[in-house]
């Protein structure tokens, strides 16, 4: 009798947290975008844009801190495609990552189906096509992460909340500024600029003397922005998942794939004001602009508009350093940010890159410490994971800059897990770069001009550089950055900006050990697509 009341009640029991575990699991997110081609005249010239279910720019993506998200992509282009999470960190799965290195891409006319967790994130990021030059046809959309119900937040709930994604734009078809890559030319300086798709009159409607959060997203290809709003002022909040101590800016310089959040008060008279976007570092500067309405408005936004900077690359580095994270706020998970004593963790290992301009079989390229990477047929992912042979060299780059022309090569670095790693990022050239790591935030340390060296160390930032997964290299200067790699995967870590990238201008970082465990990595995904030497023989 006592055994049989203790089995019902350990069934009980058993029932009980079994209940509580289906119960406890995460919320999923359902999408199905449909990629088609479409005409669009986003500067006033009919041209053929890449749009999603018929959209562009795409959908957002609005989820909260640990959901699964489910994208099953349909490819109607008459080329292969893929889609990148820009910053969604994709937690010990970089089979999701969706880009060359990592998947086969989509073919025309069939689908492939994302399935990735916001793990532990919260934050402004965006999505947008990693293939050939697609970006430069649309395709893009914000990803925004809400913090969970029990995650307290550093500012008062906003009363509302808008997403900007502004870009650089070419009128030229992306398949001839692609030609034009491939011939051995530069791309020139971009057309103009959009705002959530236009040039101007986007507009976002605001109660008076409520407080709303702009989530700003630079999803260009090739041109650093400054952003404002005429008669009000940006509180910055968040940089990537991270938050800010609460500066308050009159504008901001966003580089290409960096994504800031800002409250903005409606604290003025109850009329239009301009919202404005200018480019960076470019000569001449193009300018886009969106409407901020006070609810009732019918006066009109009236000029001059609010001026921004210009070429003052001292400015922007000073601005940058101001940037620095909220030491006591939390973060997407239950403990405060600042628990992380990154400052005190001894650097296993310091890798200077060097971006370069070559030509290599008289055509123009970018490189690497002097490796201009070319993907081989067979992403280096599925290489790793089955050990093929032949497709890449952890040897082929090297943690240093080299002498001699550069060369063709797919560049991966191999790395241990949970390395502490030290990445200088050297930028000997007259323009400014930005450079991008999936799967990862790392700390911003340090920011100079000329060549780095090991003294520049002194000057670092050890106590609260903010965390970002794009980090931005001003001409002739460096940008030093620190990262604990505890995330197993194949990631890319490339340049940002488009045509240096589909050039040459990244490489792979391959953070492994020899444990075989669904605690540190995935397995290959049921789905997954096969191609190159991963094909399996008819």
């Amino acid at each position: 009798m006592k055994q049989a009341i203790f089995l019902h009640f350990f069934l009980g029991v058993l029932a009980c947290l079994s209940g509580f575990w289906v119960n406890a699991e995460d919320a999923y997110r359902y999408f199905t975008w449909e990629v088609t081609y479409g005409t669009i005249s986003p500067l006033g010239v009919p041209q053929q844009g890449i749009l999603i279910n018929g959209l562009f720019p795409g959908p957002n993506v609005e989820c909260v801190t640990n959901e699964n998200i489910i994208v099953n992509v349909i490819n109607k282009l008459d080329e292969p495609f893929l889609i990148t999470w820009n910053g969604i960190q994709q937690r010990k799965t970089s089979w999701q990552d969706g880009v060359l290195g990592t998947n086969c891409p989509i073919p025309p006319n069939s689908n492939w189906t994302y399935k990735f967790q916001a793990k532990d994130q919260i934050g402004t990021y965006n999505y947008f096509p990693s293939t050939k030059l697609h970006r430069a046809a649309g395709g893009f959309g914000g990803f925004n992460i809400a913090q969970r119900s029990v995650i307290s937040i550093p500012y008062p709930q906003p009363d509302g909340e808008f997403t900007l994604l502004v870009a650089d734009w070419y009128k030229t078809n992306f398949k001839v500024l692609q030609q034009k890559l491939d011939s051995g030319n530069p791309l020139p300086l971009p057309d103009g600029l959009l705002i959530n798709g236009l040039n101007q009159a986007a507009t976002f409607t605001g109660e008076p003397g409520k407080t709303y959060k702009f989530r700003v997203s630079n999803v260009g290809i090739a041109t650093s922005i400054n952003f404002r709003i005429q008669g009000h002022v940006l509180k910055l909040i968040e940089v990537e998942g991270a938050h800010t101590l609460q500066e308050t800016y009159e504008s901001l310089d966003i580089h290409v794939g960096q994504s800031v959040a800002v409250l903005v008060t409606l604290n003025g008279s109850p009329k239009d004001y301009f919202i404005v976007a200018s480019t960076r570092f470019t000569k001449p500067i193009l300018t886009a602009t969106a409407i901020l309405r006070y609810a009732g408005s019918s006066i009109a936004a009236s000029q001059p508009l609010p001026i921004g900077p210009t070429y003052q690359i001292h400015w922007s580095m000073k601005q940058a350093r101001t940037i620095r994270l909220n030491l006591t706020a939390n973060a997407a998970r239950p403990n405060p940010q600042g628990s992380f004593h990154y400052g005190t963790i001894q650097v296993a290992r310091t890798i200077i890159l060097e971006n370069t301009q070559a030509k290599i079989n008289g055509k123009l390229r970018y490189a690497v410490n002097s490796i201009s990477y070319e993907d081989p047929d067979t992403p280096l992912k599925l290489a790793d994971w089955f050990n093929i042979p032949g497709v890449f060299d952890l040897n082929t780059i090297k943690d240093k800059p080299t002498f001699g022309p550069a060369i063709l090569g797919a560049s991966v670095i191999g790395t241990t897990l949970h390395d502490f790693v030290e990445i200088i990022f050297q930028n000997n050239e007259t323009a400014i770069q930005s450079w991008h790591l999936d799967g990862y935030s790392f700390f911003v340390v340090g920011y100079g001009s000329g060549l780095w060296t090991p003294e520049f160390r002194k000057r670092y930032n050890l106590n609260d550089a903010i965390p970002r997964h794009t980090v931005q290299v001003y001409p002739s200067g460096w940008s030093a950055v620190m990262v604990s790699l505890d995330n197993k995967g194949m990631w890319n870590l490339r340049s940002a900006i488009w045509s240096r990238n589909y050039l040459g201008q990244q490489l792979y970082v391959r953070v492994w050990n020899n444990e075989k465990s669904l605690f540190t990595e995935t397995d290959i995904p049921p789905n997954a697509l096969f191609c190159g030497k991963a094909k399996p023989s008819s």
